[in-house]
């Protein structure tokens, strides 16, 4: 189907954009995670889930993410840190 109007090219435009900048961000928000969950020891994951929450909290102040949802992951990798040796 054919975009014919203005105003849907430029928004398909915006939704291409936009894909590939939450895209990117998703993947950054992913990998910070897997940083954490695989820490051996608790100073490595302490250290890992600042670095986690600061990306958790700019996730989901961009809306890229939802805030309850940044709140839950921040709590599970707290307590994941906290049972570590």
């Amino acid at each position: 189907m054919p975009l014919r109007h203005k105003s849907a090219q430029k928004r398909a435009r915006q939704t291409v954009t936009r894909t590939e900048y939450n895209k990117h961000y998703k993947a950054k928000l992913r990998t910070a995670l897997k940083k954490v969950l695989s820490a051996k020891t608790k100073a490595a994951g302490e250290k890992d889930l600042i670095s986690a929450v600061s990306v958790l909290d700019k996730a989901a102040t961009k809306r890229i993410i939802h805030k309850n949802n940044a709140a839950n992951k921040k709590s599970a990798l707290t307590r994941h840190v906290n049972k570590l040796k």
